[in-house]
């Protein structure tokens, strides 16, 4: 399939990026004009277990943002340094706003004991930021669009001990609200199809179980084993929404395949349903997002069920650099699943890696899409933190 100027001019700015990064590496490896906790931030090669530290710029722009700028930072340590088995713990906050006066904060946790005895995880977050609401279904279609401005609270938290070598059993537990601001004396896609339901939000308390299988030889950047995660949140809502009752069930499996020194294979595959009586329009599964379906706008497409499947292909060009390529389908469905609605997705990137040791890397990524009777093809870029999966 031919790629448009549009795709081929996106692909080209990646090559560029990536020999405009190559070239810098090359020339800080050689002088040392850069001040020291720069040069110790995102280009000294450390073989330490000791802590790492790294700010990161945040930037981009979408139409209904406009300009987003803002800044990350990422701390990553082992919790035992004398030992090799202990995975990377790590504590990752960003926040960015942008000149329409939306707003961005989180803070996460991983954390891993020694020997991986014990796993857990914690997110805070504040969103105050519109999105495009296409409607419900598979086949949305661009004419439903509309501009609604969400507001989400969310506070998380997941514990897991680790059974034998290979099996971690937790719990998941959390509180999120959201609440949505739209006019509703306009006939719009929100207020008036009727498959939306809680056009206006609400508030929901969770809590389940979890259940891990996980035989990766590293988690931030894995060349072989495979990883099966899976959890059910049991939901009720509170406040204004407290006759709501329902459940997310999530699963997740990741193999990955070591086919050359430099050369991996990884595949993801993953499923998503919410269950109960209800359908909330912003609990539905989504299509889309940085990590899977790449080159779908998130939620484009949303549903009951979610089923998504990728392959990618990695290549590690030296310490500091690698490339992939990935490829993929899915399809959202209300009831039934059906192989004649899966959407394709394919596309590329790089990686550059500012911690060696700990195999920590920034992502640049193109995806593209379908392309829907009467519309532009789908795609996106993406810059992003860690692996896809």
């Amino acid at each position: 399939m031919a790629l448009s100027s549009q795709h081929l001019r996106y692909m080209k700015k990646l090559f560029i990026l990536f020999i405009f990064l190559f070239s810098i590496q090359s020339v800080f490896a050689q002088l040392n004009f850069l001040p020291k906790f720069i040069r110790q931030m995102y280009f000294k090669k450390d073989s330490s277990l000791k802590p790492s530290f790294v700010l990161l710029p945040a930037l981009s722009s979408a139409p209904e943002t406009g300009v987003e700028f803002g800044g990350a930072a990422l701390l990553s340590f082992y919790t035992d340094t004398i030992g090799h088995n202990t995975r990377v713990s790590s504590l990752f906050g960003y926040s960015t706003i942008t000149t329409k006066g939306q707003a961005k904060l989180s803070l996460n946790a991983n954390y891993w004991t020694p020997q991986n005895k014990f796993h857990y995880t914690g997110v805070i977050s504040y969103y105050n930021y519109p999105f495009n609401f296409y409607g419900i279904g598979n086949n949305t279609r661009l004419s439903a669009l509309d501009h609604v401005a969400e507001k989400r609270y969310k506070l998380g938290i997941t514990g897991e001990k680790r059974f034998g070598d290979y099996f971690y059993l937790g719990y998941v537990a959390g509180v999120i609200k959201y609440f949505y601001k739209y006019d509703p004396n306009l006939k719009s896609t929100i207020n008036s199809d009727p498959e939306v339901e809680d056009g206006h939000g609400g508030a929901n308390v969770y809590i389940g179980p979890s259940f891990t299988f996980d035989t990766r030889n590293n988690n931030t950047y894995t060349t072989k084993g495979m990883i099966i995660s899976s959890y059910y949140n049991i939901m009720h809502g509170v406040y204004a929404n407290n006759s709501y009752a329902g459940g997310f069930f999530n699963i997740e499996y990741s193999q990955f395949f070591l086919l050359a020194r430099k050369l991996v294979l990884g595949v993801d595959i993953q499923e998503q349903s919410l269950t109960g009586s209800r359908s909330p329009f912003f609990l539905l599964p989504q299509m889309g997002s940085d990590e899977m379906m790449r080159g779908y706008y998130q939620g484009r497409y949303r549903d009951r069920n979610y089923i998504a499947g990728q392959t990618e292909l990695r290549y590690r060009v030296d310490n500091r650099f690698g490339i992939v390529g990935f490829v993929g389908t899915g399809e959202v469905f209300h009831s039934t699943f059906s192989t004649a609605q899966l959407k394709p997705n394919y596309g590329g990137g790089v990686r550059y890696f500012f911690d060696v040791e700990k195999g920590l890397a920034i992502r640049l990524d193109y995806g593209v899409g379908q392309k829907p009777q009467g519309e532009k093809r789908e795609s996106g870029f993406y810059i992003a933190l860690g692996q896809s999966f």
